[in-house]
C-alpha cells in the first residue's frame, strides 16, 4: 500500500453512498431492442437534464414490501428490495407496473388507474390483490457514483421486459419526455450532441447494443450477480474531464495518484516534463512512440530530494531524453538500473552517467549469448535475485528489491519498491499489449514462470500497482498478473489447435488460425511470440499439443 506521506494530494473522505435501484424496461422491435429512457428536470439535484431510465433510492418500506413481491427461488432478501424499489419508482414515474392480479395475469391499464402515484405503493397493491413482479426484474450492473461527486449513489441497474398493453406517462416533476430508443441510436445522438447522458448510463448502453433481444439480455443477467461492477474514477484529458471503468487502461494509474477522486491528473502522454506520480515517484516517457513502444518508453525516478534518485530504464540513447532525467533530478542521480537491454531501454545508461557528476552505477544483469546484437549491454555490476537498492536520509527510505523474470529477455528484472507496495514491471507486463516473447532470448516457459514469481511477491509485499515500461500505472495487480496469464494460456491452446489442425503447416500457416483476432498487419510481430509458444508445446511432448 502506498504511504499516505507520498501522496500528492490531500487525502479526503468520499461522500457516502446512498442505496438506490435503477431499471432498463426493454421491448423488442423488428429492428432490435429499445430501452424506456426519460429526461430528467433541469433543476434536478443530481444530473439535471440527463436522459436516464427510471429509478431513484431505495426506501424503508421496500424491505417491508417483500410479502406482496413474487421472487425467484435465487433471488436473495437484497436483490428482492431493489427490484421492489425499481417496480416503485418505474411506476411513481412513469405510471408503468410491474405486477400480476390475483389469477396471475398481468396487471392492466384499469388496474394502475385505481393506483396513486405518491400514495404508499406496496400497501395499494396488497389492497388491490396485486403481487409486484419482482421476479421479473434481474441485475443487469452495479454502479457505484464516482468518488469526485458531492451526491454519490450505491445502484444496481436492473433489467426487466415492459409490459405488455401499458404505456409510460411521466409524472413531469422528476422525469419529462419518455421515449423508446435502440442504445446505438441513443449512443448516436449523443455523439451528436442531441441526447446528453452520463457516464454509467453511456457504458450501460454500450453494453446492451450488442444483444440482439430482450430474451438475450434476460438470459444473460440470469446468474443473479451483476455483468459488471464499477466505481469510475476521471482524470484529465486534453485539459477535460474523462472518466474510465476499471478495466480500461489509466484506472490504475488514478487510483494510486488520486485515490479519492481528486480530478487533477492529467492523462495526456507527452515527452516535454516529467509526470508526478507520488511525492517520491516521477515518470518521464522518451519521445520513441510506435507499435512495439505504445506511447514510448517509461523511465521511472524513485526518490526526493533527500535521499537521492534511482533512475530505473533510462531508455534509447536520446540526449533530449537523458536531459530531462538529469533535470528532474537536479543531477542528483544515485543509481541507474536496466530492467533489461533492448533498444529502447538500456542504450540511454551510458549516455545519462557521463551527465551525472557523481557517476552512478549502472546495474542490470548483462545481455546472455542469445540476445540480438542490437541489444548487447553490460553493466557495472549485475544485480542478484532478492538484492535491495536502498536510498535513505533521516526519517525517510525507499528500497527497490530486485526479482529476476527472464522470459520476455533472458536478463530481464523486475523491482518492487517496498514500502509503497509498487511494482517496476519493466517489458515483461505492458499496458495496453501483451509483451513480445522472441526466442532464443524469450522463453515463454520462463515467461510464465516469472509471472508467477511476481503474483508471489505482489501478495508477500501487499502490491497494488504495477509500473509499465509502456502505458500507464496498472492497478489491481495480482488480478492483472492472472488475467495476463490466462490470456497467454490461452493464446497457447490455440496455437496447440492450430498444430492440430495443420501438423505439416509451419509457422506461417498456423499465424492466421493462432491470431485470427489479431490484424493481419501485426503478424509479423505475433509470429515471434507464436515460436515461443511453438517451443514450448514442443518441449511439453504430445500431450502438450494434444492435451
Amino acid at each position: 500500500m502506498v504511504r499516505a506521506a507520498q501522496l500528492l494530494h490531500t487525502q479526503r473522505e468520499p461522500a457516502p453512498t446512498r442505496p438506490a435501484a435503477t431499471v432498463l424496461l426493454m421491448r423488442d422491435t423488428p429492428q432490435g431492442p429499445e430501452v424506456l429512457m426519460t429526461r430528467r428536470s433541469a433543476t434536478a439535484s443530481f444530473a439535471p437534464g440527463a436522459y436516464v431510465f427510471p429509478g431513484g433510492g431505495i426506501d424503508p418500506a421496500d424491505a417491508q414490501a417483500h410479502p406482496v413481491a413474487a421472487r425467484r427461488p435465487t433471488q436473495d432478501d437484497l436483490r428482492l428490495t431493489q427490484a421492489i424499489a425499481a417496480i416503485r419508482e418505474s411506476f411513481e414515474e412513469l405510471g408503468v407496473l410491474l405486477a400480476r392480479r390475483a389469477d396471475g395475469s398481468p396487471a392492466q391499464a384499469a388496474d394502475i388507474a385505481l393506483l396513486e402515484r405518491h400514495a404508499p405503493f406496496a400497501d395499494q397493491c396488497r389492497a388491490r390483490g396485486l403481487v409486484l413482479a419482482a421476479d421479473e426484474v434481474f441485475v443487469l450492473a452495479h454502479w457505484i457514483t464516482d468518488r469526485d461527486l458531492p451526491r454519490r449513489f450505491d445502484v444496481p441497474f436492473l433489467v426487466a421486459r415492459m409490459p405488455a398493453g401499458q404505456e409510460p406517462v411521466a409524472d413531469e416533476a422528476e422525469q419529462f419526455e419518455p421515449l423508446w430508443v435502440r442504445p446505438a441510436d441513443a449512443l448516436a445522438r449523443h455523439a451528436e450532441g442531441r441526447f446528453f447522458m452520463i457516464f454509467p448510463t453511456i457504458r450501460t448502453l454500450e453494453r446492451l447494443r450488442g444483444f440482439a433481444s430482450v430474451d438475450a439480455v434476460l438470459a444473460a443477467c440470469a446468474g443473479e450477480q451483476p455483468l459488471w461492477t464499477s466505481c469510475p474514477r476521471a482524470g484529465l484529458l486534453g485539459g477535460k474531464e474523462a472518466r474510465y471503468m476499471e478495466g480500461e487502461a489509466p484506472y490504475g494509474e488514478l487510483a494510486m495518484v488520486c485515490p479519492d477522486g481528486q480530478i487533477v491528473h492529467a492523462l495526456d502522454w507527452q515527452s516535454e516534463r516529467p509526470v508526478p506520480l507520488l511525492r517520491n515517484l516521477m515518470r518521464l516517457t522518451a519521445a520513441n512512440p510506435g507499435v512495439m513502444t505504445g506511447p514510448g518508453t517509461n523511465s521511472y525516478v524513485v526518490g526526493d530530494a533527500a535521499t537521492g534518485y534511482i533512475v530505473i530504464d533510462p531508455g534509447p540513447d536520446e540526449p533530449a531524453h537523458q536531459q530531462r532525467l538529469l533535470d528532474a533530478t537536479s543531477g542528483d542521480i544515485r543509481l541507474i538500473v536496466c530492467t533489461h537491454s533492448h533498444s529502447d531501454h538500456s542504450p540511454g545508461a551510458r549516455p545519462l552517467q557521463s551527465l551525472c557528476s557523481g557517476r552512478p552505477p549502472i546495474l542490470g544483469l548483462a545481455s546472455r549469448p542469445t540476445a540480438r546484437p542490437g541489444s548487447a549491454f553490460t553493466p557495472d555490476r549485475e544485480l542478484a535475485d532478492g538484492e535491495v537498492l536502498a536510498l535513505s536520509a533521516p526519517g525517510v527510505s525507499h528500497s527497490l528489491q530486485v526479482v529476476h523474470t527472464p522470459g520476455h529477455a533472458a536478463n530481464h528484472v523486475c523491482l518492487v519498491l517496498r514500502e509503497d507496495g509498487l511494482l517496476f514491471s519493466g517489458d515483461h507486463i505492458l499496458n495496453g499489449s501483451t509483451t513480445v516473447v522472441d526466442p532464443p532470448d524469450g522463453d515463454m516457459t520462463a515467461y510464465l514462470d516469472s509471472l508467477d514469481r511476481l503474483s508471489a511477491a505482489c501478495e508477500r509485499h501487499s502490491i497494488d500497482f504495477i509500473l509499465p515500461a509502456h502505458g500507464h500505472v496498472l492497478g489491481f495487480a495480482r488480478d492483472a498478473i492472472a488475467r495476463l496469464k490466462a490470456h497467454r494460456l490461452q493464446r497457447e491452446a490455440k496455437v496447440a489447435a492450430a498444430m492440430r489442425a495443420r501438423p505439416e503447416g509451419s509457422l506461417d500457416d498456423w499465424v492466421p488460425l493462432a491470431y485470427d483476432d489479431v490484424p493481419a498487419r501485426l503478424w509479423p510481430v505475433a509470429r515471434r511470440s507464436l515460436l515461443a509458444h511453438v517451443d514450448r508445446l514442443r518441449a511439453l511432448g504430445p500431450e502438450g499439443i494434444h492435451g
